[in-house]
């Protein structure tokens, strides 16, 4: 497939079928590789999509690449939408499935009356965040340790779950500006690095604590950043493959 091809031909659909829901399961399975304890099963796609959340493929042809899955949540007096999975599967990565996935995803949300839809990612995945950030508008203001506790899955590497959390304003002029490719301009206060080299590193056990050692760094930058009011506003890749967290000041009134 092309990324002409995809812009083209991926179409998302709201599943709301169990043979829909066993597809996400097998998709699930393929993506992650968890183990059978770690698996969201089939009645959890039902529910979501019965209590107000969200089951969304993504299809090529006569085959599902990908999905979404989200439920409703409530914090902090505010309802919004907490997309617990978005999955491609690999070999159609990086032609933009997964964004449309996020972006019909807004659509419903927006359509049913939300303005916030959140996710956890892993700070260490330097394309997801990218996308998170640069490509979606997202903020990044917390940081939660070993958020799902211990996973099978091998794109783990072994290391502890950490994630920070997405905020999604969907209908803020930051993420206007961002869809429609405009360059935002911050005060870039801070920047914290991923290297290119973190991928190696948790697939491997000889240097696998070089990565837990990335993590530990860039917990502890991350937590003190947010602790003193810095937000993640940005997300830059280099030429080298690094990525790089930019914080900065975040104001409120932007959500509106």
């Amino acid at each position: 497939m092309t990324a002409a091809q995809s812009a083209t031909e991926v179409r998302i659909e709201s599943f709301t079928e169990l043979d829909q829901f066993d597809q996400c399961v097998a998709l699930e399975e393929a993506i992650w590789g968890y183990n059978e304890a770690d698996m969201i099963p089939r009645r959890m796609f039902l529910l979501a999509s019965r209590i107000g959340g969200q089951v969304l493929g993504a299809i090529l042809g006569d085959k599902v690449v990908g999905f979404a899955m989200a439920l409703p949540g409530f914090r902090n007096g505010h309802p919004y939408l907490h997309s617990h999975m978005v999955g491609v599967l690999s070999e159609h990565r990086n032609f933009g499935v997964a964004r449309a996935l996020k972006l019909a995803q807004r659509d419903d949300a927006i359509a049913r009356g939300f303005d916030l839809m959140e996710w956890t990612f892993d700070p260490l995945e330097i394309k997801n965040a990218n996308l998170n950030i640069a490509k979606l508008g997202a903020i990044v203001r917390r940081y939660k340790h070993d958020f799902y506790g211990p996973s099978s899955s091998p794109l783990q590497g072994g290391l502890p779950t950490d994630r920070v959390y997405a905020e999604w304003w969907l209908k803020s002029q930051r993420v206007e500006q961002t869809l429609s490719g405009e360059t935002l301009c911050f005060d870039i206060v801070e920047e914290i690095t991923v290297p290119a080299e973190i991928y190696a590193w948790k697939a491997s056990e000889d240097h696998r604590q070089q990565a837990r050692d990335v993590q530990s760094r860039n917990a502890a930058a991350l937590e003190k950043a947010f602790a003193s009011g810095l937000t993640v506003l940005g997300y830059q890749r280099t030429p080298a493959g690094d990525g790089k967290f930019q914080l900065g000041h975040w104001n409120e009134s932007h959500k509106h």
